[in-house]
């Protein structure tokens, strides 16, 4: 058989694909390993734009088509599965959304493949190959460790792009389990670790320079969990090529000193963690136990990052029912005020699958709800519910109003510098140069339309100004170099930017 295996992008976040770097969709490069060899697989990505996909599909005599989606997705999911079936081309849906809603999903595909696939993957082609593909099969959380699931054909590109990164996996699942997240009631609460010799040979393989570790929680939490990471780092340091990467933590690697420094020394040169709030109350309605105990020392835990030589890219979630739209302006300000070296603030979206979403929509306060059309609006750029203390528009505003600020204001360079201060590591500060560079470069290319969508060009409010003005001081201020274990390596040929929106919940 020939098969295609397709990662859809909704129409309305393409800017947000474009302007950074191009990162595999990881599920598409672990499905084409475990594919049996007597099959062909191709890779569509529509990161890299939807203009082929039409013609990539009709043209290219595939047998099956197999489709995963992150629910922003699911609409343009459907769309192209209509297309595939017209011809008589058989089709599966996978991934996040179709988990959690696998009735819908049935009434577009021939097939939906529920939970993770590593086990199931072979079955279905060999259903397929027979003709008779069932019309849902369910996985199970694999023991990584025994099984060596988890590996991913990192040689295999896209045919219709080229990726410029590399993405790996050593670890499923999330015990942090927050209510905004889908991760938990997918991958699993228990974190379940590949083994450290498949996760070497993979980091070796890869011929990409920069690696995105897409783990959600990569440092785990509890000692179990650091010692194995730690043993991870180690081994890389040992016997990994060089090569710079980037993760996803929680906020207590921030205290390990030998984590950080083994992780330095390994080529980690950024961390993204989800900070969410500043507010005892939000983090309690979000589930975030362990910001919630930790949050007067944010800063503490911020600086270990940078003695460390890492950089901080902080996540920030806005929409809770504590919020008002003053609350953006605020956070924006209290993250630079942190040294946050990376700010990412996005609109709380509940997603279906997530205790959130159930609650939501149990209260009627959802409010895209025509379904399955209004599933491209769940891009964490637009409010999808009713909020309690402003109205959607509002919140909606707020955070325009920032971003049309990141797309006008000289920072990028700026905050680059600050990073090389805070971490004395060049590395490091490319790699923030790079991301900030993709930031703002996603803000000049969705303000245009902010500003048709609203009506309006934000003035220069009084509460945008406070936040220009922190973080005019903040720049301005002298830092004392901070004493960093692993020696600064050599600068990198050129800045990485990174497009982590298409990376999954946290």
């Amino acid at each position: 058989m020939k098969i295609a295996l397709v990662n859809p992008i909704t129409r309305r976040s393409q800017g947000y694909h474009t302007v950074g770097s191009y990162i595999p969709q990881l599920g598409l490069q672990v499905l084409a390993r475990l594919t049996p060899p007597q099959h062909t697989v191709d890779i569509i990505d529509e990161c890299f734009g939807l203009d082929q996909t039409e013609r990539l599909l009709l043209t290219g005599g595939y047998d099956l088509v197999g489709i995963t989606a992150y629910t922003s997705g699911a609409t343009r999911a459907y769309e192209l599965a209509g297309i595939c079936r017209a011809k008589g081309i058989a089709t599966i849906m996978g991934g996040p959304h179709a988990s959690a809603r696998p009735d819908e999903a049935a009434g577009h595909f021939d097939s939906v493949a529920i939970g993770e696939c590593d086990e199931i993957w072979p079955r279905i082609i060999e259903d397929a190959a027979a003709g008779r593909l069932a019309p849902r099969y369910e996985g199970e959380l694999s023991d990584l460790e025994t099984t060596g699931f988890g590996m991913a054909d990192q040689t295999l590109s896209p045919i219709n792009g080229r990726y410029d990164v590399s993405a790996l996996q050593t670890s499923r699942g999330c015990p942090v389990g927050c209510e905004y997240c889908s991760v938990t009631r997918f991958n699993g609460a228990p974190i379940r670790r590949r083994r450290i010799d498949d996760i070497i040979d993979e980091w070796n393989r890869t011929p990409k320079k920069f690696i995105f570790v897409v783990d959600d929680n990569f440092f785990g939490v509890g000692e179990k969990h650091a010692i194995w990471a730690k043993e991870l780092l180690r081994q890389i340091i040992k016997r990994g090529k060089k090569r710079l990467w980037f993760s996803q933590t929680t906020l207590n690697m921030g205290e390990d000193e030998e984590g950080l420094r083994l992780a330095y020394q390994a080529g980690c040169r950024g961390m993204l963690v989800g900070f969410e709030s500043f507010n005892e109350a939000t983090l309690r309605q979000y589930a975030k136990g362990i910001n919630r105990k930790n949050l007067d020392r944010y800063q503490e835990l911020v600086d270990g990052f940078h003695h460390a030589g890492i950089s901080v890219f902080g996540g920030f979630i806005i929409g809770s029912d504590e919020d008002t739209p003053e609350s953006v302006a605020e956070t924006a300000r209290t993250a630079v005020e942190l040294g946050i070296d990376i700010i990412q603030v996005t609109n709380l979206t509940p997603l279906p699958g997530t205790k959130m979403f159930d609650r939501y929509a149990e209260a009627g306060r959802l409010l895209a709800t025509e379904y399955p059309s209004d599933w491209e609006r769940y891009t964490f750029t637009e409010t999808v519910y009713h909020p309690q203390k402003m109205s959607a528009r509002e919140l909606d505003e707020a955070i325009y109003e920032l971003r049309y600020a990141a797309a006008r204001e000289p920072w990028v360079w700026k905050r680059a510098f600050r990073t090389l201060v805070r971490t004395r590591s060049l590395t490091t500060a490319g790699f923030v140069l790079g991301m900030n560079r993709g930031w703002k470069r996603m803000a000049r290319v969705q303000a245009p339309r902010d500003a048709e969508n609203f009506g309006f060009t934000p003035p220069a409010s009084e509460r945008m100004q406070k936040v220009l003005r922190s973080f005019r001081m903040h720049l301005r201020s002298r830092f004392t170099p901070p004493v960093v274990d692993a020696p600064p390596a050599a600068a990198p040929s050129g800045p990485v930017a990174l497009d982590v929106l298409n990376s999954g919940p946290r």
